[in-house]
């Protein structure tokens, strides 16, 4: 072929195929509200209408002989239509697996979970459908945990009611002994409103810092401490309320061996749990407090020798505001009343924010509680 009609051939071809270009962009903006497989045929259809007739314009031009011209007409045509087929067939195989995505995301959309099927077209379907499918599942996950903590919102709120309102009666009550001169000793009913409003302040404080946990508020001031101080100092403040309970402290740990924490915070999740402890443990029984290493992790361990926890309690255990019945009945002596529930959910809180673990679980005549504090945060000293 010369150079001039090959010029000729690209020129014609070229010509048709940006026509036919325009006219389709053209078809697409008037159809741009329509399904994706209707523009996807126009699409298509536009390209093989171009090269159908650039076929025949450029055949026309090489001046064939009328049979010649006929039968490259007829192949451009069948080829054409053949191909429009294949276009048609994958048009609908698309629209099907939008369909079915569509359909996927709606089910999310009403809560629902959405499973992987095998009957994605492509790789690319097949991994939005997975997306599709792990969020759904994440949603679910999401949906259940707001649902537990809706629900221990409304149990902390109801708790918190009764237990604000029973000292809070009490003082009523004593305010109008005293105002109506009706008793013998206001001193002692001055007392008894004072250890009355001093329970109502520790409840205060310990929603107002359960709330700063909570909210991520709760700022840690690191330093490097010994953790046998930080139990002792613990213990120490614990053992007027203790009663007649001995606490003793083993520590397995070197006490060479410090730790990078905040030695208030950390001390008061350790206070807690031996307050948890003296409430729950009979008259006369000793509390056991553990210093050691538990696989490269300082571990803090208070064992009791209270009735233990039921196991469908345990999970719920560290949840704000929640107790088991137990915990409504204090064993007298104990020095503590029941409190509002929120020590044990401050104690995971303070152990959390350590980036550590705290797990209770039921040994033979008690019950046990550990904090574990990273490995990272163990460092050798002197």
């Amino acid at each position: 072929m010369s150079v001039p009609d090959l010029v000729a051939v690209v020129a014609i071809t070229l010509s048709i195929s940006v026509a036919a270009g325009i006219v389709g962009v053209g078809v697409l903006l008037l159809l741009r509200r329509t399904p994706l497989y209707t523009q996807l045929a126009t699409a298509l259809t536009v390209g093989v209408v171009s090269v159908v007739v650039s076929m025949i314009a450029v055949a026309n031009l090489m001046y064939l002989s009328p049979h010649d011209l006929v039968v490259a007409i007829a192949v451009a045509i069948a080829a054409g239509v053949s191909s429009l087929l294949v276009a048609v067939t994958l048009c609908v195989w698309v629209a099907g697996n939008i369909r079915a995505l569509s359909r996927a995301a709606e089910r999310i959309g009403n809560g629902e979970v959405v499973v992987v099927s095998s009957r994605a077209g492509s790789a690319e379907f097949a991994r939005v459908e997975e997306a599709l499918a792990h969020t759904s599942e994440q949603l679910r996950l999401s949906r259940e945990r707001e649902a537990r903590v809706e629900a221990s919102r409304r149990e902390l709120v109801a708790w918190i009611s009764h237990d604000l309102r029973t000292p809070l009666a009490g003082i009523r009550a004593m305010a109008e002994a005293l105002e109506d001169e009706m008793v013998d000793d206001p001193g002692r009913y001055h007392r008894q409103m004072r250890s009355q409003v001093d329970l109502l302040t520790s409840m205060v404080d310990d929603l107002f810092d359960l709330s700063r946990i909570d909210a991520g508020a709760l700022r840690l001031r690191f330093e490097d401490v010994a953790l046998l101080d930080v139990v002792s100092d613990a213990v120490a403040d614990v053992r007027p309320a203790a009663g007649d309970r001995e606490i003793t402290v083993d520590g397995d740990m070197p006490r060479d061996l410090s730790v990078r924490v905040d030695a208030g915070e950390l001390s008061r999740a350790v206070g807690n749990l031996l307050m948890n402890a003296v409430q729950h443990t009979p008259s006369g029984t000793p509390i056991a407090v553990r210093v050691e290493l538990i696989e490269e992790r300082p571990t803090v361990s208070v064992i009791d020798r209270g009735p233990g926890i039921d196991d469908e309690d345990l999970p719920r255990l560290f949840e704000a505001g929640w107790r088991g019945s137990r915990a409504r009945t204090p064993h007298a002596g104990s020095g503590a009343g029941p409190g509002a529930g929120l020590g044990l959910a401050i104690v995971r809180g303070i152990v959390h924010a350590h980036d550590g673990e705290v797990v209770a679980t039921n040994v033979a005549g008690g019950c046990r509680f550990d904090i574990h504090l990273p490995a990272a945060s163990a460092r050798a000293t002197g």
